[in-house]
């Protein structure tokens, strides 16, 4: 059972997180309403990625990766949306059977 947040523990799951936001791409048609969705979800995906390395370099584990959970959940919740491509990645992505 892990009991504290090592900085390689922070460090493989910003790793893990950048890999996926690197390799989601909105899918969602360009003037469809679902495409403001899928560009909102990217923004909360990359704001929270960054909050997370800004707390990791301040040192504070704890909020670096509440923060780095959460922008993997938005990319997550818009894989499984069908808002974005992640050529059907089930190691990075948690996708609909």
């Amino acid at each position: 059972m892990r009991t504290e947040l090592t900085k390689e523990h922070i460090e493989r799951y910003l790793s893990i997180t950048k890999e996926a936001l690197d390799k989601a791409q909105i899918i969602a048609p360009e003037k469809s309403h679902m495409r403001k969705v899928a560009e909102d979800f990217m923004l909360m995906a990359r704001t929270y990625y960054e909050d997370g390395k800004h707390f990791y370099e301040e040192g504070d584990h704890v909020n670096a990766f509440g923060c780095v959970n959460y922008a993997h959940g938005w990319l997550d919740a818009g894989a499984r949306f069908g808002l974005f491509d992640v050529g059907g990645d089930d190691r990075l992505f948690t996708l609909a059977e």
